[in-house]
């Protein structure tokens, strides 16, 4: 069995969280939205920009010391009803030869326990209608839909 660790990213980090974002960008848009790859590609990069420009954490799971997943946690977000700082898990990634042998919830657990030794009294996330994967995955750590937003295509 494959030994699975999750550990902070750092500057070396960077290549991988970019190349594997931008691999698996696609799975992230629902399919309400026509969306060209290279803008889906563009508004990756912007999210890694807005992330880098604010508090956060990178995590990084490794099975048998290979780079298998991360996760961008933002530690200072203001929830928009309470206004106290929450923690929101700002993209996922898993390889997909990692997928379904608990790297995604390695990566959860970790994103938690970094919340909690934080002092954030919320985690929060957004996940597509359609990904029933993530959506179950969620729903194991307690996560339930708080609202949803819906879109019509004009």
């Amino acid at each position: 069995m494959a030994r699975l660790s999750v550990r902070a990213g750092g500057e070396a980090d960077r290549a991988f969280i970019r190349d594997l974002g931008k691999r698996t960008a696609m799975d992230s848009v629902s399919p309400v939205r026509r969306a060209s790859p290279g803008s889906v590609l563009e508004s990756y990069d912007r999210l890694l920009e807005i992330v880098e420009d604010q508090s956060h954490v990178a995590l990084i799971a490794e099975s048998d010391g290979k780079p298998a997943g991360f996760l961008l946690l933002l530690d200072r977000l203001a929830d928009e009803v309470t206004g106290e700082p929450q923690a929101f898990v700002a993209y996922m990634a898993v390889e997909r030869a990692y997928r379904r042998e608990g790297v995604g919830a390695a990566l959860m657990r970790a994103a938690e326990d970094e919340a909690r030794s934080r002092g954030l009294p919320y985690i929060a996330l957004m996940v597509t209608e359609e990904n029933a994967a993530a959506q179950a995955l969620y729903a194991t750590f307690g996560f339930v839909t708080e609202r949803r937003l819906l879109c019509k295509e004009l």
